[in-house]
């Protein structure tokens, strides 16, 4: 079990096939933390309108949730462009969980860093919108034809490969956005006096220096499974849970074998 002072988890989409859920699931019975940000694109608003889809694996995260803040965890619910529906009955709380749109968080060195999910700053987002959704189903497709293509690398023994992520880093299009995205948020911050900016929406993770402000995105809980933690010391870290998570399942399975020895003796 891994303890941090913050977790910044964003674009897990509940309510979409796509949504990693068993993924996030193991990730939050693994780690523990003081407050707990949801940075928006919680649930995906836009396709549980078109289908209902919100099976029990998606329940039981919103229910993860509700139980961490009976345990002490601060938990807040940034709105996004997906869950937007939201917007209109903030500030308000759902049990203990409490829903805004931004929060200014203070860091154990005393940085300051606004938390949003970003939508705001999107150009797209901001003056297309139509735009913007005709994305979001283009972005479906690709999952699905993901789905088919892992489907085969997993017969032949190979490991997951996103489709999606190898078309962003290879599209110059789609580079130069995430850089003009990163450079608008970071001037935004830095106008209004902030160390750092945290937010999410365009599925990418990242930690970043520009210009004396430290830029900070969660990523996403549809294919890269990351999220943001601060330590104890105020610094920050991108955890890769795809990349960890054996290391969890090898230490679980170590404290087992020793609980039940003890058990046996």
């Amino acid at each position: 079990m891994q303890h941090y002072k913050s977790i910044f988890i964003s674009d897990i989409h509940l309510g979409t096939r796509g949504c990693s859920a068993e993924e996030l699931l193991h990730f939050l019975k693994n780690t523990t933390c003081d407050n707990l940000f949801l940075v928006g694109d919680i649930i995906d608003g836009w396709q549980l309108k078109k289908r209902w889809y919100f099976p029990q694996s998606h329940v039981n995260i919103i229910r993860d949730f509700l139980t961490k803040t009976k345990r002490g965890t601060k938990v807040y619910y940034i709105i996004g462009n997906h869950d937007e529906v939201f917007r209109k009955f903030i500030p308000m709380h759902f049990g203990d969980i409490k829903i805004v749109n931004r929060v200014i968080h203070e860091t154990q060195l005393g940085k300051k860093y606004l938390v949003v999910h970003g939508d705001a700053w999107d150009g797209v987002m901001k003056y297309a919108k139509w735009l913007s959704k005709l994305g979001a189903v283009a972005y479906e497709i690709l999952l699905k034809i993901n789905i088919v293509i892992n489907f085969f690398r997993k017969m032949r023994g190979k490991d997951y490969w996103s489709l999606a992520k190898f078309l962003k880093y290879k599209v110059k299009n789609a580079v130069k956005y995430i850089g003009e995205y990163e450079k608008t948020l970071t001037d935004y911050a830095k106008r209004k006096k902030f160390n750092g900016i945290i937010c999410g929406h365009i599925h990418h993770a990242e930690n970043l220096n520009l210009d004396g402000v430290n830029y900070l995105n969660c990523g996403d809980w549809v294919e890269s499974c990351t999220a943001l933690a601060e330590k104890y010391d105020g610094t920050f870290e991108i955890i890769y849970w795809d990349k960890i998570r054996q290391n969890f399942i090898l230490e679980n399975l170590e404290t087992k074998k020793v609980s039940d020895f003890k058990r046996a003796s």
